[in-house]
């Protein structure tokens, strides 16, 4: 039973995030009423039946996907490894990879822009893939690892006894209990290719290989001051994410709080 220090204590608590709550909702208000200007629903309608929009959900859904498989892939076996098996220098290597956490990628564009060009890679989904799986891993593969372990042992020690490898144990043992982890890298790995705007941009110089988070500067130039179509094309790129952040809302939370704990 709650005392009442205690219920004075979750009162302010629940107060103080709501206000942040509501003050975090304000600009997505505004960028709601604001896509109803002018023409209302129109701009919409004007902005699905737009021939070029099915070819930059299609981009960006290639680039979210395949970024998705790789950094999962990547992921599990890597945080398996560096926290089950016996590496060598894991622990110099694993802090290796983590210094990527303290690189923004605006100051790799140079060298990545060096090398999209000498591989001839402009307007190629690799050129955004490769880099957004690269920026990616430090976070997904710290928590995936710090995941790992928390889980016991002797469950490894017991798959052993029974036969199986270290790839099997993984499989069949590791990966189903790292749901909830799997979860925060399919959400993480999601959201930083799906709002992938910089290397878009600077990559995916024609009008058919253009990702959906260049719709807003495409409608900027196709429909100049007409701001209610812009922010139409703003709400209907944001909807993915929230969707899915909505559907696997618990699993996230579960592993965003059991990975960032060590």
């Amino acid at each position: 039973m709650l005392t009442d220090s205690s219920k004075k204590t979750t009162i302010i608590s629940q107060l103080i995030l709501t206000v942040l709550a509501v003050v975090f909702a304000i600009p997505l208000i505004i960028m709601l009423m604001v896509s109803f200007q002018g023409e209302g629903i129109g701009n919409y309608i004007a902005v699905l039946t737009h021939p070029a929009i099915p070819r930059f959900f299609l981009n960006s859904l290639i680039v979210s996907v395949c970024t998705i498989v790789l950094v999962f892939c990547i992921t599990l076996l890597a945080a398996y490894a560096f926290s089950k098996l016996e590496l060598p220098a894991k622990g110099a290597l694993f802090n290796l990879i983590l210094m990527g956490l303290m690189i923004p990628s605006v100051a790799l564009i140079v060298p990545l822009f060096l090398i999209v060009k000498n591989l001839g890679l402009f307007n190629n989904y690799f050129s955004l893939i490769g880099p957004i799986c690269a920026f990616t891993l430090p976070f997904t593969l710290l928590l995936s690892k710090n995941f790992m372990d928390d889980l016991p042992n002797q469950l490894l020690d017991a798959a052993r006894i029974d036969g199986c490898g270290s790839f099997k144990a993984l499989l069949f043992i590791i990966a189903p209990l790292c749901k909830p982890m799997s979860v925060v890298v399919i959400i993480w790995g999601f959201l930083n290719s799906w709002n992938e705007y910089f290397l878009a941009l600077v990559f995916m110089r024609k009008e058919s290989m253009q990702t959906i988070t260049q719709a807003p500067q495409f409608f900027t130039d196709t429909y100049s001051s007409d701001t209610g179509k812009i922010f139409a094309a703003l709400v209907l790129i944001s909807i993915p994410v929230v969707v899915l952040y909505l559907s696997l809302q618990k699993y996230f939370e579960d592993g965003m709080t059991t990975g960032s704990i060590k």
